[in-house]
């Protein structure tokens, strides 16, 4: 059995991973390790090869493997070890990882701080029980750009894609350029859950239309994917008996939702949240366990790698600080979500430990225009931020200032979204 010490070790080598472990170096950690599970660090940029990442982070436009490899070159030169092919097997609350490798074999791993980075995976099939016969030919829309983009396989000639996610919406165009006629874009809810841009440049500059409010009713086929079946759905999300419209194809695609991949955190007892099915984390992305850090997918869904990337580095710092310094202290405010809000990260705020002020993400319920996002405690007010356009496919970020701490009453603050007449 190998066993070594680490200042910070770090779960997952995507792009959460990758800006973590830079920024725990440059913090000073002294010994900084990345366990990925593949043989290449990346994550799923590596699939992503279309531009359009880095526009906040570096002022360009990247490619997904361009971006993660701006990153993947800075390792050696900051010192930070790096184990491909390593499974993590499970993560003690003392800090202790178990992890396989081809190369180590079994491994017991201690850290003074752990940052949690493994990403999300996609909803498939079976867990939004689409009726229907079970041929070959229903893919994930990840699954699916895996094949195309790095294994080099085209999945299908006429598709039917569920889902309006930007995974979806952006293997629309792929398919479309490689010479297959993707029929119809099929949304459940009465908007779309993607990037306003990967709408206009996946589905309106190819003339694929986007059916909202109709999920997929039937699927037919006996060795591959022969039919597929789609209705218009109510408020409530039925099916509309007599709204069906039968496709003929060969592919389903399923851009469905994402699921942060939390199985190892919540194995050593770090609290979740049910509205985000992440890590409750405060302020400087720490988790319930002390010393224990989670960011990127694993936390929340974005909808921007650059994002990704700025919140890392937050919990890459935040765990070299630890590893130096032990838990900071100080008083702790409650993060609530109020109207039209569906969560808020961090949940938790320890106002000492905020230099000039926080950040707080959230996400809408619905679409809305001329809106008013307002942080108010104990009824009143603190602060407020106008906002033209809204919608559940893009993250909302405000920057609440230290200065309005000592407003706080009963240690919690609310986030709610009003219409702008409605605003105080």
């Amino acid at each position: 059995m190998n066993e070594a010490q680490y200042d910070v070790i770090v779960v997952g080598g995507g792009p959460a991973g990758l800006a973590a472990a830079l920024e725990a170096a440059k913090e000073g950690a002294g010994k900084v390790l990345i366990l990925e599970r593949n043989d290449e660090l990346g994550g799923i940029l590596n699939q992503c090869i279309h531009n359009g990442f880095g526009l906040h982070y570096f002022k360009e436009e990247l490619t997904g493997p361009e971006y993660a490899a701006r990153f993947i070159e800075k390792l050696a030169d900051a010192g930070v070890e790096v184990l491909l092919g390593a499974m993590v097997l499970d993560i003690s609350a003392d800090k202790t990882v178990h992890a396989m490798s081809r190369e180590k074999g079994y491994m017991l791993l201690r850290a003074k701080s752990i940052v949690l980075t493994m990403g999300c995976r996609e909803r498939t099939r079976g867990a939004i029980a689409i009726p229907g016969d079970r041929p070959a030919g229903v893919f994930t829309a990840g699954a699916a750009q895996l094949y195309m983009n790095v294994e080099g396989y085209m999945v299908g000639k006429r598709v039917v894609i569920l889902g309006s996610g930007d995974i979806g919406l952006i293997m629309a165009r792929r398919m479309t350029l490689e010479g297959a006629k993707v029929l119809a874009c099929v949304e459940l809810m009465p908007y779309s859950n993607g990037l306003n841009r990967n709408i206009v440049q996946c589905l309106n500059d190819y003339d694929i239309p986007l059916y909202l409010s109709h999920t997929i009713v039937d699927i037919r086929g006996d060795k591959r994917v022969e039919q597929v079946v789609v209705a218009k759905v109510d408020e409530k999300r039925n099916p509309i008996p007599g709204t069906e419209i039968t496709f003929d194809c060969d592919t389903v695609l399923l851009s469905v939702g994402l699921i942060p991949e939390n199985e190892l955190s919540r194995q050593a007892g770090v609290a979740i949240d049910r509205r985000t099915n992440g890590p409750i984390v405060y302020e400087n992305m720490e988790t319930s366990i002390p010393g224990v850090f989670a960011s990127g997918n694993v936390v929340h869904v974005h909808d921007l790698v650059d994002f990704v990337t700025a919140e890392s580095q937050r919990a890459g710092r935040a765990a070299a600080r630890y590893a130096r310094d032990g838990e900071p202290g100080g008083p702790c405010v409650l993060v609530e979500n109020g109207n039209a809000v569906n969560y808020t990260v961090p949940q938790k705020i320890r106002t000492d430990n905020v230099d000039k002020l926080v950040e707080i993400f959230f996400r809408v319920n619905f679409v809305y225009t001329n809106m008013v996002i307002q942080i108010s405690s104990g009824g009143e007010v603190l602060a407020s931020f106008k906002r033209d356009h809204m919608a559940p496919g893009e993250m909302e970020k405000v920057a609440f200032p230290k200065a309005l701490f000592p407003k706080i009453r009963d240690g919690k603050i609310t986030v709610s979204v009003v219409k702008e007449e409605d605003a105080q």
